[in-house]
């Protein structure tokens, strides 16, 4: 991603204009902040490291990902979150605040989790992180709406808040028989505005959550994400190994086990369509994996 210009959108790919507004057949859309999602958010893997993750991008811009003091990076169940709460967004119109509200259980159901004590309090922990975490950009996250790389730092989730139901509703805890206390309650999450912004600029990549779902592996599911913010226009596309381990990001470092991670990955992605073809290839003195898209765009 270069921090002095915007990632340019591709010739076949939707812009936010192009996508329509929820019906039964276009509800599971997701306009995705293309800026961010070029950029390593997410850990990918279960090991205990709570360090920063930082990220130089070619053209010299820095980006850190900061969790607060005692607490981990977002990791996979955060990455679902997020994803569903980009698409909750669009579904409800992208409000001008920002506020995106559901109860726990039907979001929990909306993203193949199944809802009891222990999966309502890693919703509880992941809408904390999304909102304390924070994302410091030094001329690497691109704002559309300014034309320029910003010097900034902000969180993916501006406010949160999770309240119990009203009592007159608590007839409803019966249908959840694993559930002791407390009741599992309704959120209200604000997206952070520069998010916001770019969402409405237009600077989207857009997916499918039947798809992003559907595939197996935390792994794949952020290549999916990567892929669609990064596509170019052409069928073929290709990326130095090391510099896709960064963007994911993956803490494995050598092409043997980088490609151990990522075979999987390829294999999933290949079998939804996403790509038609995925590879890890000796170029010269460089490893690099290389993709060669449908001819039609598969989301």
């Amino acid at each position: 991603m270069d921090g002095r210009a915007p990632l340019t959108l591709p010739a076949d790919a939707a812009s936010l204009q192009d996508v329509p507004h929820p019906s039964r057949h276009t509800a599971k859309l997701v306009p995705l902040d293309r800026s961010l999602e070029a950029l390593p958010l997410f850990r990918l893997s279960d090991s205990p490291d709570d360090g920063a993750v930082s990220f130089t991008d070619p053209s010299g811009g820095r980006w850190r990902v900061i969790p607060p003091p005692g607490q981990r990076l977002p990791g996979t169940f955060d990455q679902d979150v997020y994803v569903e709460l980009c698409r909750r967004y669009h579904e409800a119109g992208s409000p001008p605040d920002g506020a995106v509200t559901f109860t726990l259980h039907a979001f929990l159901h909306s993203i193949g989790r199944r809802a009891d004590g222990r999966t309502y309090e890693q919703l509880r922990n992941a809408l904390a992180r999304l909102e304390k975490t924070m994302l410091e950009s030094q001329g690497a996250y691109w704002s559309a709406a300014r034309g320029m790389a910003l010097d900034s730092s902000f969180p993916v989730l501006l406010a949160t808040s999770v309240r119990r139901r009203r009592v007159a509703e608590r007839d409803q805890l019966s249908l959840f028989p694993t559930l002791t206390s407390p009741e599992p309650g309704e959120a209200r999450v604000v997206l952070a505005p520069a998010i916001r912004s770019n969402i409405a600029s237009g600077h989207v990549s857009v997916l499918t959550s039947v798809t992003y779902f559907g595939l197996a592996s935390p792994v794949a599911r952020r290549l999916y994400r990567l892929l669609s913010a990064l596509r170019p226009p052409e069928r073929s596309w290709h990326i130095e190994l090391e510099q896709l381990a960064e963007r994911l990001p993956l803490a494995q470092r050598f092409p043997s086990h980088l490609s151990r991670v990522l075979e999987p990955a390829h294999e999933m992605l290949t079998a939804a369509g996403v790509v038609e073809r995925a590879s890890i290839r000796h170029r010269g003195r460089q490893w690099v994996a290389e993709y060669l898209f449908p001819e039609k765009v598969q989301m």
